[in-house]
């Protein structure tokens, strides 16, 4: 692809992988269903499917393919009628998809590569689902493209610590790629799916939303990968555009995981749709908002939020006492600057709450970059092991038996309320590193100023006895 005029960047390629790997996949995924189920059709047409123009490495290729994919494949795509949520599944991920190549000779070598894939062969889907994990990854040095991906060592925990069952709803408002969507999953088959119905109910208590058009694209793909055989659940579209007032309470959700998206602006008019106490275009605080309303009595959440919105004031207050009213933030997990590394570094916290009776005291735990490591990176990264001794600490789904400790600390509701609710609370049990004394500090600081003057002095001497010969 990289020897293709059409294609520049990596995001570019990953975007143009993914329609392919989609109709492979879902191509696949169809002809198992017509052997499980004898009223069961493709959405897609006969001439259109994967089997039908794809499969032949020795089909079409060079202008010919290239003139189908162009002037057939995509606008049919495209305005297919959204008969069924497959079919609108289908339309919804090539609405704004784009083919990029040029060459359809390369075209043709990419699709008999990706043909070589059997995704209804367990151990292959398995092995591409780790080669797509990493593509997923990649998006992190794709520009832009980053701010899809939370690392899945971060999902996995988060997922892990809110334990979500099936018969549960699950939302995800501003879910990117899919991660938390495909790591709870994988924990309810793991540990909750024993029969038949569990299954049909963890697929059916999953709900989505994403913005662009490339994460909607991958989420949908990644759905498929993990045997969703619906993923029309995810919807494109912007979660915030909603009035606040209009999520009634049929649509409230047992479980809330995202990562929602921070340090960006909402477009003009976004913040008319919340109350005026609420009102402001920074996209994570309008999700924090939403988020809480979103909640049954009972219900639950683990959101992505960074250092900012804890000692942040005026709106940031009124939404940090607003969740402390409402809900229970019983724990606060504070990662270094370096988990999203290199898409940000910047100090990021996991919020742990359920809804339903006030808070009164938040537990702290500070996360540190193991030993030897002086911060994650793309080579070094966070994984899901680093995070263990926070779960052993944790205390069960009850949270019982915390202990402070030098990576954990508790701090009252009221104390929190005394401090203007900011929540940018440091760890008590760190030592300060001791500089010296002050006075002499600030004399050594002269004795050296004095010197680099009495230095400078002699240079300009010794230039200026140079300048004169």
């Amino acid at each position: 692809m990289r020897q293709d005029t059409g294609v520049d960047g990596d995001a570019q390629r990953i975007s143009q992988l993914c329609w392919m790997f989609f109709l492979k996949i879902i191509d696949d995924q169809d002809q198992e269903l017509e052997l499980l189920k004898t009223d069961f059709r493709s959405p897609i047409p006969e001439r259109l499917q994967w089997r039908a123009w794809a499969a032949d490495p020795e089909g079409i290729t060079g202008e010919a393919l290239l003139t189908f994919i162009n002037a057939d494949l995509f606008p049919a795509l495209k305005n297919m009628a959204p008969t069924t949520p497959r079919a609108r599944t289908v339309r919804d991920v090539f609405e704004d998809a784009y083919n990029y190549m040029k060459s359809g000779h390369l075209m043709r070598q990419v699709i008999n590569k990706i043909n070589g894939i059997d995704f209804n062969n367990l151990k292959e889907r398995q092995h591409f689902g780790d080669i797509y994990e990493q593509i997923l990854n990649d998006l992190q040095s794709a520009g832009n493209a980053g701010e899809y991906y939370t690392p899945r060592a971060v999902t996995g925990f988060m997922v892990r610590m809110t334990d979500p069952r099936p018969g549960e709803t699950l939302f995800d408002p501003a879910c990117g790629t899919g991660g938390f969507l495909t790591c709870a999953i994988r924990h309810m088959r793991d540990h909750h799916v024993r029969k038949p119905h569990d299954a049909w109910m963890l697929e059916n208590g999953l709900r989505a939303v994403e913005k662009k058009q490339l994460p909607h694209m991958l989420a949908v793909t990644n759905m498929l990968l993990h045997s969703i055989e619906d993923p029309s659940f995810i919807r494109r579209d912007n979660t915030l555009a909603r009035p606040y007032v209009s999520w009634s309470k049929d649509e409230r959700v047992d479980i809330v995981l995202t990562n929602p998206p921070f340090g960006g602006k909402e477009e003009d008019g976004i913040e008319a749709n919340f109350p005026q106490h609420f009102r402001t275009r920074e996209t994570a605080d309008l999700f924090l908002a939403l988020i809480i309303r979103l909640l049954k009595p009972g219900g639950r959440a683990a959101v992505v939020l960074p250092d900012g919105t804890l000692f942040g004031e005026g709106v940031k207050t009124r939404l940090k006492e607003h969740l402390m009213t409402e809900c229970n933030l019983h724990t606060i997990v504070r990662l270094p600057n370096s988990v999203f590394r290199p898409y940000a570094s910047i100090g990021t916290n996991l919020l742990f709450f359920e809804k339903g009776r006030p808070t009164r005291d938040i537990w702290f735990w500070e996360h540190r970059v193991p030993e030897g490591q002086k911060a994650y990176s793309m080579t070094r990264p966070i994984r899901l092991e680093h995070l263990d001794d926070c779960a052993a600490w944790w205390g069960g789904p009850k949270r019982e038996g915390r202990v402070e400790t030098e990576r954990a600390w508790r701090v009252t509701a009221e104390e929190v309320k005394g401090r203007g609710y900011n929540l940018d609370i440091k760890n008590p049990h760190t030592v300060a590193e001791d500089h010296g004394d002050p006075e002499t500090l600030l004399a050594d600081l002269t004795a050296a100023e004095a010197e680099v003057a009495a230095l400078r002095g002699q240079i300009k001497a010794v230039l200026a006895e140079a300048l004169t010969r």
